[in-house]
C-alpha cells in the first residue's frame, strides 16, 4: 500500500461541491494494488470487511482484506467477470463477460445461473448489474467482451443490439427494460428506486428512467452528458458519482451539473462505496486499485 501525494485531487467546480464538503476527505489517494492487466467492479463486503473486484483480461477475481491489506486470488477462472453486486440476501451476482452471462454465487460456493439467453438468443456480455428491493436483477449487456479476445472472447452478437434487461425473482423471465445505447455500461437506482441511472460509455451520457411498480420503464431523459463514463453511485445527500476514465471521478448535483471531481493518475473504470461507515471510496483504475477515506457517505447498504 502506498499513498500518491496530488494537491490537484479536488477540483472544485461549482460552490456546492465545496459547501457539500466532498473535498474535505483525505488529501492523497492510497493505492491498495497495482498489478491487474484491467481492473474494474469493485464490491465491498460488509461481513468480511473485503473487497472484491474483477482483474478481466487475466480471468480472474481479486479480493483485498481490509484489515490485514493483504490481497489475494478470490476466483480464478472467473469467465472474465466485470461488474459486481450484492442481493437481497448478501449473495454476489457477477456479470461474466467471457461466459456471457449473469450468475449468483450461493453460499456454498456453487453458481446459479440468473440470465445467458433473451428471446433464445445469446447476451452479448453482461457488464454491470443492480439488485432492486424486489429482488429482480438488472443488468446492461454491451458487446464489449465479444468485439476481441482481450476481456473475453470473440463472437458475433446474436442479439444485434446492446440493451438493458430485468431478470424476474420468481420467474427467472429476462426481459429487455430499455433499447437504444451505443455501448449501456453503469447503472445505479436513485435513493428511492423511483429511478433507474445508466451510462452509456460510447454515447457519453447517463440516461434516467422512471420505474414503475411493474418494473416497465418510463420517462427516458439525458440527465448529463459525460464523456468517457463507465460506472455510476449514488451518496446519501442525492450527488452522482461517476467514474470517467481520463476524467477520473466526476460528481453531479441533482440538476446534472458537474460540480467536481477527482484527478487520478490512470484511467478510472469503476468506483464504490465501502468501509465500515460507507464512507470510503474504492476506485479501479487501470492496473490499480486505490481507495479514499472522503467526508460524503455512499447510500446506506440495505439488504
Amino acid at each position: 500500500m502506498s499513498a500518491i501525494a496530488d494537491l490537484t485531487l479536488y477540483e472544485i467546480l461549482d460552490e456546492r461541491f465545496k459547501t457539500g464538503r466532498c473535498a474535505n476527505g483525505d488529501a492523497r489517494l492510497e493505492r491498495l494494488y497495482d498489478d491487474c492487466r484491467w481492473a474494474e467492479g469493485p464490491l465491498y463486503l460488509p461481513a468480511w470487511r473485503q473487497l472484491v473486484w474483477s482483474d478481466i483480461p487475466n480471468d480472474r477475481m481479486l479480493r483485498w482484506d481490509e484489515a490485514t491489506g493483504a490481497v489475494s486470488v478470490f476466483r480464478s477462472p472467473a469467465g472474465h467477470s466485470n461488474g459486481n453486486t450484492l442481493d437481497r440476501e448478501g449473495r454476489l451476482i457477477s456479470c461474466e463477460q467471457g461466459n456471457r452471462r449473469v450468475t449468483r454465487t450461493e453460499p456454498d460456493g456453487s453458481i446459479t445461473v440468473i440470465a445467458d439467453r433473451f428471446d433464445g438468443k445469446r447476451l452479448n456480455s453482461p457488464n454491470d448489474a443492480v439488485v432492486r428491493s424486489d429482488g429482480s436483477v438488472w443488468f446492461s449487456d454491451p458487446d464489449f467482451g465479444i468485439t476481441t479476445d482481450y476481456e473475453g472472447h470473440r463472437a458475433p452478437s446474436e442479439i444485434g443490439a446492446c440493451n438493458l434487461y430485468r431478470a424476474d425473482p420468481s420467474t427467472g423471465e429476462v426481459r429487455m427494460a430499455a433499447d437504444g445505447f451505443l455501448g449501456p455500461n453503469g447503472l445505479v437506482f436513485s435513493p428511492d428506486e423511483s429511478e433507474l441511472y445508466a451510462a452509456d460509455t460510447r454515447a457519453g451520457h447517463i440516461r434516467a428512467f422512471k420505474v414503475a411498480d411493474d418494473g416497465t420503464l418510463t420517462g427516458d431523459r439525458v440527465f448529463t452528458t459525460c464523456p468517457g463514463v463507465d460506472n455510476i453511485r449514488f451518496d446519501d445527500e442525492g450527488r452522482l458519482w461517476a467514474a470517467a476514465m481520463e476524467n477520473g471521478v466526476q460528481c453531479y448535483a441533482a440538476d446534472g451539473t458537474l460540480i467536481g471531481r477527482l484527478r487520478v493518475p490512470e484511467p478510472v473504470s469503476n468506483i464504490a462505496f465501502g468501509g465500515p461507515r460507507n464512507n470510503r471510496l474504492f476506485i479501479t483504475a487501470t492496473t490499480s486499485l486505490y481507495s479514499l477515506v472522503m467526508s460524503v457517505t455512499g447510500l446506506p447498504r440495505v439488504l
